[in-house]
């Protein structure tokens, strides 16, 4: 097994192999958050919010990064909902991580 971790590239290494529609997956690449820009954070808090998120701890949710990872992975939503605990941390954690360091 593997440790899920994050790498300072943005990447976010699974604890196991993910497989989602018959492809399987070892990390995912963050790196597309550089390119975020105010218009699109907009974008994306208005999502989380339709989704029934509060819009104060927006920045502070798994939600909200699985978002963040929908934004810049070009994944589907969906992708991200069988993810493992572990990993879904780590997503999160990448994310807040990238935002607020």
């Amino acid at each position: 097994m593997n440790e899920s971790t994050n790498s300072p590239d943005n990447k976010v290494v699974f604890f196991n192999p993910y497989e989602f529609e018959g492809e399987v997956y070892t990390q995912i690449d963050l790196q597309g958050m550089y390119d975020l820009n105010a218009k699109d954070l907009t974008e994306i808090e208005n999502i989380y919010v339709a989704r029934g998120g509060n819009a104060a701890l927006a920045g502070l949710t798994l939600d909200y990064a699985i978002i963040i990872a929908n934004r810049v992975t070009k994944k589907p939503l969906e992708f991200f909902d069988n993810l493992s605990a572990k990993d879904a941390i780590a997503l999160k954690n990448n994310v807040m991580r990238f935002f607020y360091d």
